[in-house]
């Protein structure tokens, strides 16, 4: 696996896990805030073909109530 796939591939886990542990019963949300603005800052470039060809990410809203 390139170096950029992997960092991108465990940054995602933890973001994933990161959102588990914010369902849970007692969370701290604070942490769970800050440790997932600073995880989704450090993301770095997605891996070749992670996306379709053609694809825009500033296409859409900027947030998913904006239409």
């Amino acid at each position: 696996m390139c170096p950029d796939c992997e960092d991108f591939a465990r940054t995602v886990l933890l973001l994933g896990q990161l959102a588990l542990y914010a369902d849970v019963a007692g969370a701290d949300l604070d942490f769970v805030e800050a440790v997932s603005l600073s995880l989704a800052v450090s993301l770095p470039e997605p891996p070749p073909e992670t996306f379709p060809d053609g694809y825009d990410s500033d296409g859409g809203p900027a947030s998913a109530g904006d239409c």
